[in-house]
């Protein structure tokens, strides 16, 4: 099949699912990328709250420190960690996610002979468990070639039974890429620190911008465009509000967090967000206010991982910030409804809003796979 042929596919249109999706185009120019031969184209904390709550927003301290500061010569090898969104400047994040387009356009087509990942190994280090993080991961890796090794909490015992930095130092011997998904943010500093290969921020406590990167694909699918739109997030002002944040610092468009008093997000990460002077940035205590007008309501759970003890005290505080069919009447009829998942159906958000059909949570989740995709390619330098 030739790669005209594969981009007229009818499956491989960015996603057909949405009327609004933004179209793929071949002037995306897949032959800026390094693709196999035959594929080519010739043209082509309030005081109160619990201790974890409060120990997050000591993580930023470490985000100050160059997300590449090494001593492994990466840099010289072409050769790029995935820490922070903010790392990267706008043309690097959307020519990322233009990479992640192409390929998942592929992927959809039933193409199977785009192999960039072939005889590379990666391992995926996972102090926290996860569906999506390991699923999408170690899927996509494979689908590109790759082989994508596992190690569970109990396989390492990273810090514990080995420390950080002797654990980069030898898995970089057996693998092209490493993926963490952690509890501390230091853990994946010094895993980049140390690893002479690249290493991608499957999640830390402090940000998870591999999931930010899948929302931003996915938003580009069905509003049609990232710049300027609202994207209003109701709830915790989690690892996953500071990605939206470093996001906002770097492409402009206007991000509203509305969470309860004693549960914004960072206020470092929020000021850094606000000093770059690209996006619009509001934190609000009111939710109802915040959500009018806006392109997207974006959900998480109210007690991540690690705070689960909490849940009972923040379904008390967090009463209020329910994302439910009136909320989202309020944020107007063209608003898509996001969660990254997995949704406490009836807490954050009713069951009524996850299933109604601007509801974008499942396409989001199919998205995590092709944006890391082009995360890994941008790694590798490929």
């Amino acid at each position: 099949m030739t790669m005209a042929a594969i981009l007229s596919h009818p499956s491989s249109a960015a996603d057909a699912r949405s009327p609004k999706a933004a179209p793929l185009s071949a002037a995306s120019s897949l032959s800026g990328h390094h693709f196999p031969q035959a594929l080519r184209l010739s043209t082509v904390s309030q005081a109160s709250a619990p201790a974890s709550r409060r120990r997050i927003s000591c993580q930023t301290l470490a985000t100050s420190s160059p997300a590449s500061v090494s001593f492994n010569g990466k840099a010289n090898a072409g050769l790029k960690d995935f820490l922070h969104i903010s790392d990267l400047d706008k043309d690097t994040v959307m020519k990322i996610l233009d990479r992640a387009k192409e390929v998942k356009a592929l992927l959809k087509s039933g193409e199977r002979t785009y192999l960039p990942f072939k005889g590379k190994t990666m391992a995926m280090i996972f102090a926290k468990p996860s569906m999506r993080t390991r699923v999408s991961f170690e899927t996509g890796f494979y689908l590109l070639g790759g082989h994508a090794l596992y190690l569970g909490p109990d396989d390492i015992q990273m810090g514990k039974r080995e420390e950080t930095r002797d654990v980069a130092r030898v898995l970089c011997r057996y693998n092209d890429i490493i993926m963490a998904r952690v509890f501390a943010h230091q853990d994946i500093l010094d895993l980049a620190k140390y690893a002479s290969v690249p290493v991608i921020n499957g999640l830390t406590d402090y940000n998870h911008p591999c999931q930010i990167m899948a929302d931003a694909l996915t938003i580009i699918e069905h509003v049609g465009q990232l710049e300027g739109t609202k994207v209003v997030y109701v709830g915790d002002g989690n690892n996953i509000v500071h990605s939206w944040l470093l996001l906002a610092s770097v492409v402009p468009f206007h991000f509203v967090c509305a969470c309860p008093k004693g549960f914004e997000p960072d206020g470092k990460t929020v000021e850094k967000a606000r000093q770059a002077g690209v996006g619009k940035i509001e934190i609000t205590n009111d939710p109802k206010e915040a959500v009018k007008g806006a392109d997207v309501v974006y959900s998480d759970v109210w007690a991540s991982m690690g705070q689960k003890e909490e849940a009972a005290y923040r379904r008390q505080v967090f009463r209020g910030f329910q994302v439910d069919e009136d909320l989202m009447k309020l944020a107007g009829p063209k608003a898509y409804f996001m969660h990254c998942l997995p949704a406490e159906r009836g807490v954050e958000v009713t069951d009524g809003v996850i299933e109604a059909p601007n509801s974008i949570v499942f396409p989001q989740a199919e998205n995590r796979m092709h944006a890391q995709n082009a995360i890994m390619l941008h790694s590798l330098g490929l």
